[in-house]
């Protein structure tokens, strides 16, 4: 093959290696009832690869959220899959977009690393992160984090129907409770996460809302007593789950 012609062959070969990466990135909608585990499935991906696509700190997403899925713009397959990798906390990052990068939690992060606290780190400290076999860069778990804090602020804002409705409370700890949503959330893991049962004939799985007194939440579980117009909110305390006993409060479905 003279110079000119394999010139040409290289060229062809990338443009179709190019056009096969490009190809394999896809946006998924999320649409009500999903969840990241029928998500991944769909698209033959792991659910670390897709939050660490996301910026993703946990398994909560809700109908209407966009996912980058699959594609090699954002995730990085680590040299040595299993193996320990280590990053440089840089000015701005916070222990949380570190985690959402690397595919776990900021309280996971902290345990590896002996930290007392996930809300305070160092520029220049080094961090351990085990079995990163998958990761995003942090800049991207920023601007997914940003984009969803901006969304959610835009949605607040916006009602689409309120409702009056009877409001109890749970622990991921109760009687019967596994503490995985019906949704496929873990709430033992994600204590934090703002949560909700719902009769899903009335509010959708995956609806965001805004309750009174709890504030924004995702319609992410069902109870077998969660019937009509009443609903179950997580707390992650004892005490207060007794504390807030039944009440009647307004309920906003968001857009």
């Amino acid at each position: 093959m003279n110079t000119k012609a394999w010139a040409m062959a290289a060229i062809m070969a990338f443009g179709i290696g190019a056009a096969a990466n490009d190809a394999s990135a896809a946006n998924h909608k999320v649409q009500s009832g999903e969840s990241l585990s029928t998500i991944a499935e769909r698209y033959n991906v792991s659910v670390g690869s897709l939050k660490a696509s996301n910026g993703l700190s946990s398994d909560l997403i809700y109908a209407g959220q966009t996912l980058q899925v699959g594609g090699t713009s954002s995730v990085k397959a680590s040299a040595n899959s299993g193996s320990e990798v280590h990053y440089t906390i840089k000015n701005g990052d916070t222990l949380a977009e570190i985690a959402a990068a690397y595919g776990t939690t900021a309280q996971t992060l902290a345990d590896w690393n002996g930290l007392r606290s996930v809300n305070t780190i160092h520029v220049g400290d080094v961090l351990v992160v085990k079995n990163g076999s998958v990761r995003a860069p942090v800049e991207t778990a920023k601007r997914n984090a940003q984009s969803q804090q901006s969304s959610s602020q835009q949605t607040s804002r916006s009602a689409v129907q309120t409702m009056t409705v009877e409001a109890t409370a749970y622990t991921a700890y109760c009687t019967g409770c596994s503490g995985i949503t019906a949704n496929g959330t873990d709430i033992r893991s994600n204590p934090n996460l703002k949560v909700i049962a719902v009769d899903p004939r009335v509010i959708p799985l995956g609806t965001r809302v805004w309750v009174e007194g709890y504030g924004e939440a995702i319609a992410a579980d069902t109870g077998g007593a969660i019937k009509g117009n009443r609903i179950d909110v997580f707390i992650p305390s004892q005490a207060d789950a007794l504390n807030w006993g039944r009440r009647t409060v307004t309920l906003k479905i968001l857009n």
